[in-house]
């Protein structure tokens, strides 16, 4: 069982689509006593998903937080947001209120999380109008006293804003980033160079979170998360021959006394001797996305090279058990989606190629058809990618609006991941595989969902 789901994105788990609704202005946030010093109930609504910025409460047989909006509005959904959401359930029910004065609260909603993510989860309340808005808690499947929320949301009526208004995920296009991710557990590469170090620029955990958005990394006008890459940008070091524009996961959270490459900030197979797992900060994991590729470079000087990037990773100490591909190639409709297995090997491990959607490459990476794949992705068209990895087996699936369309699972017993020397982290986002076009050819890539999950992780 996955235990921590620790970057995810709004309504990813939602249990109904807050499509055409708006999200509604909460003006305060107040609690029915049983707050923990440092963490008030005007966390909850600060526009922060970060754990240090929650509202925890402990009051007996349950807590409440409630919510007023200023003025009696048409509600129709209300988004939480729960602490450790991912890794136990919460049974609660949700009130409404519109004359103070008569204190007749109206149950709108009774139910459980679903315990399966820390992102914001949907409850398509019954519609009413009202001006107060109650969440009492009751218990947690986990025993524990504490209620920790660390974001909530309220929707009613229609969306007056058109990069709102077709949104399936949940995504507020007039917000950085962060706002629709919970981006703590990464850190970002960018091909620019600010400091004048020669390398790209990493933009660490708490610049991320703090609203950072540059031209590479931006909401887009559907509330997505946008990667753009340049050819000729800057390279993360000199041993690196392409540029990127990529989220590195970072276990620690923004806790910069853990060091970047420590087992405690990383993760490792269960595959390694069991005295050593303790050491990590997760074991075995899991990574899932949604995404549109929007655009590939034309001007490479190659075949390989033109119109290929890397949208997911996982990245080991020298290697890379797993880099997953799109690639178009001009003139075609459709790209392929294929991956790379590598092995363990501190001087380059081998590598076995995988096709998932087309029929674009043999198993050692040669390019072996040019046609246009018909079962691959056209450009904007989204789909969902999974990565997982229990013990020895490497899982790949690829879905598209709830049907899966490719799986390949690979046994990774003879790859050399099973000493303790190996630490994983997950990459998402767009590693250009492009290096011989024009400097200022560019690719592009949109994220709708993204969440990394991992056993024995959890804060």
């Amino acid at each position: 069982m996955m235990l921590k789901t620790t970057a995810s994105i709004a309504s990813i788990m939602c249990l109904s689509a807050v499509a055409n609704a708006a999200q509604l202005n909460i003006e305060s946030a107040t609690d029915w006593g049983g707050t923990v010093d440092g963490y008030p109930a005007s966390n909850a609504i600060d526009g922060s998903t970060a754990w240090a910025s929650r509202w925890k409460a402990s009051n007996g047989d349950s807590e409440n937080l409630e919510l007023d909006l200023g003025s009696v509005q048409s509600i129709t959904d209300v988004a939480v947001a729960w602490g450790k959401g991912d890794d136990r359930t919460h049974r609660f029910e949700i009130r409404t209120l519109a004359d103070e004065s008569s204190n007749s609260w109206t149950k709108v909603y009774s139910g459980t999380s679903s315990g399966l993510s820390e992102t914001y989860e949907n409850y398509d309340v019954t519609d009413i109008d009202a001006r107060w808005v109650r969440i009492k808690i009751f218990e947690n499947s986990d025993g524990d006293e504490y209620t920790n929320i660390k974001e909530v949301r309220i929707y009613g009526g229609e969306s007056t804003d058109p990069g709102n208004g077709d949104n399936d995920y949940g995504l507020d296009a007039s917000q950085p980033p962060s706002y629709n991710f919970d981006l703590w557990d990464w850190y970002l590469s960018v091909p620019t160079d600010t400091d004048g170090s020669g390398t790209a620029d990493s933009i660490k955990e708490d610049a991320l979170n703090n609203g950072y958005e540059s031209q590479y990394f931006y909401t887009a006008d559907d509330g997505g998360m946008v990667f753009e890459c340049t050819v000729g940008g800057y390279k993360t070091s000199s041993n690196t021959s392409y540029t990127r524009t990529e989220l590195r996961e970072m276990l620690r959270r923004g806790d910069t006394s853990v060091g970047t490459s420590s087992a405690e900030n990383n993760w490792a197979f269960s595959s390694i001797p069991s005295s050593s797992q303790s050491d990590f900060g997760g074991i075995d994991g899991e990574m899932k996305a949604t995404l549109a590729v929007n655009k590939v470079t034309t001007t490479a000087s190659s075949t390989e090279q033109n119109g290929r990037i890397v949208i997911g990773q996982i990245h080991a100490e020298n290697n890379e058990p797993i880099r997953l591909y799109y690639h178009k190639l001009p003139g075609n409709s459709n790209g392929a989606v294929y991956f790379a297995h590598e092995t363990s090997s501190s001087d380059g491990g081998n590598e076995t190629w995988y096709n998932l959607l087309g029929s674009m490459v043999d198993s050692s990476g040669e390019i072996s058809s040019t046609s246009n794949p018909s079962a691959g992705m056209a450009l904007d068209e989204h789909f969902s990618y999974q990565i997982t990895v229990e013990g020895d087996d490497l899982t790949v699936i690829i879905s598209q609006n709830g049907s899966q369309l490719a799986k390949k699972t690979v046994d990774m017993s003879g790859s050399g991941y099973d000493d303790a020397d190996n630490y994983m982290y997950f990459k998402a986002g767009l590693y250009l595989q492009d290096k011989t076009g024009d400097d200022d050819d560019y690719a592009k890539v949109t994220f709708y969902e993204l969440t990394n999950t991992h056993d024995n992780y959890g804060y």
